[in-house]
């Protein structure tokens, strides 16, 4: 009993015991788990995880340098014989708290399978001086699972184990931080209350508006701090463009988390673009300590001591505000790494804002409805869905949860913000569809595919014609943006090419729009960067048919949209009303039926409770991939900094911030382009999704990236 069984060492030589470490992992966990009433279960999961630490063999790894051990694997064992049923579950956490969750497997899995079931008929070496340390009979707890199943108990179950499981993450993870640090470099940030209250003092300045367009926006505002002090639940936010629905929804937000003691706002945004203008609206106004934005595009140096809160803030979220992409959001619910899970817990007792709600990825629709309806319906978070062409989701939520609109006058908002008309011209060749643009001296179109875009831009005016597609690299096209703004606050010509990268939240105004046919949300989209400051009277956006050598080559999954889209022109006078756009996703919803959960997340682990708990954790993590993993990054050496990156990639330097730091300056492309360039001898492999542009007569400033393949046409995703 007098022999100190350390956990963790510092440069210094001290240790933490083992006992130390895993009562304050234990305490935490528990602090996290009483969010949703499952501290009891975090709390065992906390002081059992690491007792395979006290096998002779791994003191002698952490004090003497030796083999590496198995250290997770004890305390998935004890805790599966201490407790029936209950103990399976929990062993999940345990097993997985450095691999990641794992799949459940089957009885007739041997001990050298990576699933649970396999893991606990390992045989470990001797760890059993952990019950001269503690009693695990005083640690036995066989609380029921604190949860309301919704929609089916697999799924329930599933996530509640995967919440307890960030439990124990994140304590784990903060303990031993705060050990090897000798303390912790995380700092406190600002109260939610302490938030709303310069949010109200900010908002001060919007009260008794001259203009119409103002005094309807402060309608608005007011109606979004009026409803905060509804119950948690699921809201819908329905408001047209230029409604101002970025302050409006934050003000809900604030109040409604302030009113019900809520932790954090997460803001979850399809587009990086729309990210970094939120994120810089709520900074000016929170302050810059309190806002944490997440995403691909996204470097805290670490060098920098004013970003170490929020470097280590992107491992947790423990935050007030944090501001992130649809990908990152989902793809963490149903991750099973401990990277994507730690920040799990922290969603819970939170307003989650959706914003653009119509860009749920609908191959992914049902797994993505049932977590947000899990986080309301158990773990005490609100949903916010905010959208100008709100998607028809109330059918596909479980019946246990009802879903209000914050802004009930949806018709008469609809009409006083309408700039535009829609209206159908039928088929355009590219010479007919370059004739108009170029009789307009501001004027916007949106087609479906790069290869059009390329061929209407060479038939415009070159002078006072601009380009936009994702074969340019970001920083190149916000550097493009810019210049079309200064062009069009000015009243100076500007004809821009794009494809659909323009439509969803980029803040930008033209008096004229095309759009070739797609999807209505998309038409309606296009239509959102027209007119959006009303400041003229209703302008046309005209909806056109690319000629057939452009249709044969449709994305397919554009076709099924711009089928029903086609069909609902015919239904209403009015293609862009809230009926219309009802219809349109109730119509599409029903044509994709069992394609609303294309990968069968669902089914996988209602299927994996039906037989014996055997949850498909890391399974349905590698085929939970909003964006397919089939791309390759070309870095395009166009300045000094992206010189630099080129340096440091052809120098071996492989680091998570370094690839990070390369996003501004890479194009992504599929296979068959990058085939097309590294058979010309135009790319230089670094490794095998990764390689930097050498020929730079393929990178034209105009245009982007010339890695058309020598036949077909290249669609735009």
């Amino acid at each position: 009993m007098n022999k100190i069984y350390a956990a963790h060492v510092r440069d210094d030589g001290t240790i933490q015991s083992i006992m130390e470490h895993l009562v304050g992992t234990a305490l935490l966990a528990k602090k996290f788990g009483s969010v949703f009433n499952g501290e009891d279960h975090a709390y065992l999961c906390g002081m059992l995880h690491d007792i395979g630490k006290y096998s002779e063999k791994f003191q002698k790894r952490i004090l003497e340098g030796g083999h590496i051990v198995d250290h997770s694997t004890a305390g998935a064992i004890e805790i599966n014989k201490l407790i029936p049923t209950i103990g399976f579950l929990l062993a999940y956490c345990i097993a997985g708290h450095h691999t990641g969750l794992p799949d459940g497997g089957s009885k007739a899995d041997t001990s050298d399978e990576s699933t649970l079931s396999g893991r606990l008929k390992k045989k470990l070496e001797n760890y059993y001086e952990y019950t001269a340390y503690m009693n695990p009979e005083l640690l036995l707890n066989e609380k029921l699972l604190p949860i309301k199943p919704i929609g089916g108990i697999g799924f329930s179950v599933s996530f509640y184990i995967r919440m307890l499981f960030s439990c124990l993450v994140d304590a784990d993870f903060l303990d031993t931080e705060y050990f090897m640090d000798n303390g912790s470099k995380r700092t406190t940030c600002e109260s939610i209350k302490i938030l709303y209250n310069k949010l109200d003092k900010y908002i001060k300045k919007f009260e008794n508006p001259v203009k119409e367009i103002n005094k309807k926006r402060t309608e608005i505002l007011h109606c979004c701090i009026d409803k905060s002090v509804w119950d948690k639940g699921i809201y819908t936010l329905t408001v047209p463009t230029g409604g101002g629905k970025t302050i409006s929804s934050l003000a809900f937000a604030l109040k409604h988390a302030k009113l019900h003691k809520m932790d954090r706002i997460i803001y979850v945004i399809p587009y990086n673009s729309i990210i970094e203008q939120n994120a810089m609206i709520f900074t000016d106004i929170l302050g810059f300590e309190n806002v944490l934005e997440h995403h691909s595009d996204i470097v805290y140096d670490d060098k920098d001591d004013s970003m170490t809160n929020k470097r280590l803030a992107t491992e947790n979220w423990d935050m007030p505000i944090v501001v992130t992409t649809t990908v990152q959001f989902f793809e963490s619910l149903f991750g099973s790494k401990t990277s994507k899970c730690r920040k799990l817990h922290n969603i819970s007792n939170s307003v989650i804002i959706f914003d653009e709600a119509q860009m749920f990825p609908v191959k992914y629709l049902i797994p993505c409805i049932r977590a947000i309806s899990e986080l309301v319906y158990n773990y005490g978070s609100t949903a916010v869905l905010c959208s100008a062409t709100q998607p028809a989701l109330n059918r596909l939520f479980p019946k246990e949860l009802v879903i209000r609109e914050i802004c009930e006058n949806t018709k008469e908002l609809y009409k006083f913000f309408k700039g535009t008309k829609i209206t159908m011209i039928g088929e355009l060749s590219d010479s007919e569809l370059s004739d108009r643009l170029n009789s307009e001296e501001q004027v916007l179109c949106i087609v479906n595919t790069r290869k059009q875009a390329q061929n209407i831009f060479n038939l415009l005016d070159k002078g006072t014609s601009y380009h936009l597609s994702t074969f340019m690299y970001p920083k190149h096209r916000k550097e493009v943006l810019e210049e079309i703004r200064n062009k069009l606050n000015n009243g100076l010509s500007c004809r821009v090419i794009s494809t659909s990268l323009i439509e969803a939240g980029v803040d930008i105004d033209f008096p004229v729009v095309y759009r070739e046919e797609a999807g209505l949300d998309s038409e309606i989209q296009a239509a959102g960067r027209c007119n959006r400051e009303r400041k003229l009277t209703e302008r046309p956006v005209y909806v056109f048919k690319s000629s057939e050598e452009y249709r044969n080559h449709m994305p397919s999954m554009l076709k099924r949209p711009t089928e029903i889209t086609h069909s609902i022109s015919y239904q209403y006078d009015d293609i862009s009303s809230p009926e219309a756009i009802t219809a349109y996703f109730s119509e599409l919803y029903k044509f994709e039926g069992k394609g609303l959960d294309e990968k069968g997340v669902i089914d996988n682990f209602e299927d994996g409770f039906e037989k014996g708990f055997s949850f498909p954790f890391e399974e349905v993590a590698l085929k939970f991939k909003l964006i397919e993993n089939s791309t390759y990054a070309i870095l395009i050496p166009a300045d000094d900094e992206s010189k630099s990156y080129m340096f440091r990639l052809r120098n071996g330097e492989n680091s998570r911030k370094l690839l990070r730091q390369i996003q501004q300056y890479t194009v992504n492309i599929y296979k068959n382009s990058y085939d097309s360039l590294y058979g010309t001898g135009s790319i230089e492999p670094i490794d095998e999704r990764i390689a930097i542009l050498s020929d730079m007569n393929k990178y034209s400033k105009k245009t982007g990236l010339d890695a058309t393949p020598v036949s077909g046409v290249a669609a735009f995703f």
